[in-house]
């Protein structure tokens, strides 16, 4: 046998292959099988021979034109690699004349860099010599001045000094620094001591400090107001003195009590003031220092007192006589509360003092922190001393005086609790005769206790910090868990009697707290608590996104663990007394005498809101057990029925016509099945017929409408229609 080999077709041949196809298909397109076309082929040929020229002409002018654009980018490149060549000749025999150049000058520019060396030293120590000259000059000016007795313009100079001395600060010349301060307090010790002297007695001759009582001041500043010439004077050297303040605050530094007790920085207390409280210093430490019989460690309101009278008694000629001073020259200062300011400084120290010696003893330590909560009360209240200012609460806000706070405030908080509930009035209410007052019925254990968080609050609410604050809340919050449990407790004891008086009374008091406490979430003081919470909550991620979410939104509150667990027990108990109630329905058989007794009783032992509750619950519970335990377990004629209804309206409905206009309306499966049992036959037969026809359920639910059923279902309802026994017999 003979094998024909096949060989694929080249690139070649698959071209010519394409123009064979091309021109086949192009004479069948212009030709095509009539003979008479083949005339046409000499025109053919003529304009495929002219398309044929006029492509060799186009091939012939490209082919012409790429050399020449390749030879001019040739020629471009080798000019640019010429030039570029040109350049870099250039750049060699510049550097090497620069370099040349520099060899040259070095010696120049190393004389020069020694030149202008020694010129700025030079620079520097004209500087230096014109900084020594301005304070020889200022300080001559002064001694020339003071020569002259001219006492304002030397205070005046000195403040051009103290200016100087704080531009200088930064400076690295020791000696110079060392100069200007040493000068400064030289000239201020002199003006001061000098000012000091004649302010001292300006102040004498006014019967300043003015120790005694109230009456006794205003009758003295009566009779010295008739002498201006006293009071220029005292404005006078006030001013001056107040001259000597930036001098007096770089050379003097404040007292400052220990970092512990986190004081916020307030600045020196000004010059005249500082001058004005002096003999009150005096006093405050002959007394309250030392072995002195007034210096009592028991006695915190002797101290205490004393300072809340001096500012009382000093209050009057502060903002008469000194305040306008201030006024005057412009100063931002509030003399009162700068001398406020300045004797709080004196109770804070021996606060701090004396807390160390008496934290281990029960009695004092508590006596102590009532004293300073009185103390501070007033001074805020009466005094409108600035919370954020230091105070007595920065003091106990110490971290070990703190905590020892908490633990007393939690140990007498559960002392208070065991004495409130043990009392034998711990049930009743205090109000139980002024109805007015005794609407929710709250026994006085309950309001006892909310009172004392109430009282826990008062005392925590200025602490400087929102973390001690939130220390406190949860105190608050831990009180009020125990209170519910011991209230759970009391009533597990009286389970048994839960339409008893007492077991009403724990439920009024677990409503009332719960009531209470939602009213306080929405206080400003527990508001700006929650946003503090939310932020420790943050930053410990403690909470998911959602409960964080809730929190920033308001949504909840920091009480809401709190309100939720009473909330469940104020359930429990109140399903509790449905249940008894429901269970001496079912047993007994006068059904509606003894219904009226229990809610009678429970209407006078619980609050408004409460009973409401129980009785909405109630209603609830009889409606569903009367209509699946009697309606539906049973058949119905026309009389059954006719029975049924008149024991509902008659006897039923009416126990509760007392709390609402339309007890029925509570009813609903009872009142609507009653409506369905007393159709007459016709209308039954003919729902009966509409609801077994209708395929869609908007046109049953329309049609039980119109009788006024709107609770039950139409499934509900055909149930009914078949309890009726009175149907006519069609002979089926």
């Amino acid at each position: 046998m003979a094998a024909v080999v096949r060989k694929e077709p080249t690139n070649h041949n698959v071209d010519a292959c394409d123009i064979l196809s091309y021109v086949s298909e192009y004479v069948d397109k212009e030709v095509g099988n009539d003979l008479k076309s083949l005339k046409k082929l000499g025109k053919l040929i003529e304009e495929l021979t002219e398309n044929k020229a006029q492509l060799e002409e186009q091939v012939l002018t490209i082919s012409s034109e790429v050399p020449k654009r390749i030879q001019n980018a040739l020629k471009n490149a080798e000019d640019s690699k010429k030039f570029l060549s040109q350049l870099l000749e250039k750049e060699t025999l510049l550097f090497s004349s620069i370099n040349n150049h520099l060899l040259t000058a070095q010696p120049w520019m190393d004389d020069l860099g020694v030149s202008i060396g020694q010129i700025e030293e030079i620079e520097r120590h004209l500087a230096y010599l014109k900084w020594i000259s301005q304070i020889e000059e200022l300080s001559d000016n002064i001694q020339q001045y003071l020569m002259t007795n001219n006492v304002p313009e030397a205070a005046t100079t000195l403040v051009s000094m103290a200016q100087l001395d704080i531009k200088l600060q930064k400076s690295s010349c020791s000696h110079l620094l060392s100069f200007v301060r040493s000068t400064v307090k030289f000239w201020h010790k002199i003006l001061k001591d000098k000012l000091t002297c004649d302010f001292e007695e300006v102040l004498t001759q006014l019967h300043w400090p003015f120790i005694g009582p109230p009456q006794p001041q205003n009758v003295g500043l009566s009779k010295i107001a008739g002498t201006p010439e006293i009071y220029s004077n005292l404005e006078t050297l006030f001013c001056q003195l107040l001259k000597l303040q930036t001098s007096d605050e770089l050379l003097t530094e404040p007292k400052q009590l220990p970092e512990k007790y986190s004081l916020p920085a307030s600045p020196l207390v000004i010059l005249p003031i500082q001058i004005m409280l002096t003999p009150l210093q005096k006093r405050f430490k002959y007394h309250f220092s030392g072995n002195r019989q007034t210096n009592v460690i028991s006695k915190p309101e002797w101290y205490l007192t004393q300072v809340l009278m001096w500012i009382g008694n000093h209050a009057r000629f502060l903002d008469e006589k000194i305040q306008p001073i201030l006024d005057k020259v412009g100063s931002s200062v509030n003399a009162r509360l700068e001398f406020s300011r300045a004797l709080m400084m004196l109770v804070l120290e021996k606060l701090a003092a004396d807390i160390p010696c008496l934290l281990y003893d029960d009695n004092l330590f508590c006596h102590l922190v009532d004293e300073v909560l009185l103390f501070e009360r007033e001074l805020q209240s009466v005094h409108g001393y600035p919370s954020t200012f230091p105070n007595c609460m920065h003091i106990l806000s110490e971290e070990t005086c703190f905590q020892r706070w908490l633990t007393m405030e939690r140990k007498f908080a559960l002392q208070k609790m065991d004495s409130m509930l043990s009392s034998d009035a711990a049930w009743v209410s205090q109000y139980k005769d002024i109805t007015d007052v005794d609407e929710m019925k709250v026994p006085d254990c309950a309001e006892t206790f909310m009172t004392l968080l109430l009282v826990i609050t008062d005392r925590y609410k200025n602490l400087p910090t929102a973390s001690r604050r939130l220390q406190f809340l949860e105190l608050q919050k831990d009180l009020v868990d125990d209170f519910r449990i011991r209230l759970t407790q009391v009533m597990k004891e009286e389970t048994r009697a839960s339409l008893a008086f007492r077991y009403c009374a724990i439920l009024n008091a677990v409503n009332y707290i719960a009531t209470v406490l939602a009213d306080w979430a929405d206080n400003v003081f527990f508001l700006q608590l929650q946003q503090a919470a939310l932020e420790v909550l943050a930053e410990s991620k403690a909470l998911s996104k959602l409960q964080l979410g809730q929190l920033a939104s308001m949504e909840s509150s920091v009480f809401d663990d709190m309100i939720n667990l009473l909330e469940r027990l104020k359930l429990d108990m109140l399903t509790r007394q449905v249940d008894h109630v429901f269970r001496d329905i079912k047993d007994s058989a006068k059904l509606y005498t003894k219904e009226r007794d229990h809610l009678l009783q429970l209407e006078q032992q619980l609050c408004y809101s409460l009973f409401k509750i129980f009785w909405q619950m109630l209603v609830e519970k009889l409606d569903i057990y009367i209509y699946q335990e009697i309606i539906l377990a049973n058949y119905f004629n026309e009389g059954g029925a006719a029975q049924l209804q008149f024991d509902m309206t008659r006897n039923l409905f009416p126990l509760f016509s007392h709390y609402c206009k339309r007890p029925e309306n509570y009813f609903k499966h009872i009142k609507e099945a009653c409506i369905v049992l007393n159709l007459n036959v016709g209308s039954a037969l003919l729902l009966k017929d509409v609801l077994q026809s209708a395929t869609e359920e908007p046109t049953a639910t329309a049609a039980l409408n119109e009788l006024g059923i709107y609770k039950l279902a139409p499934q509900d309802v055909e149930i009914l229609l078949n309890l009726r026994t009175n149907w006519p017999n069609t002979g089926k």
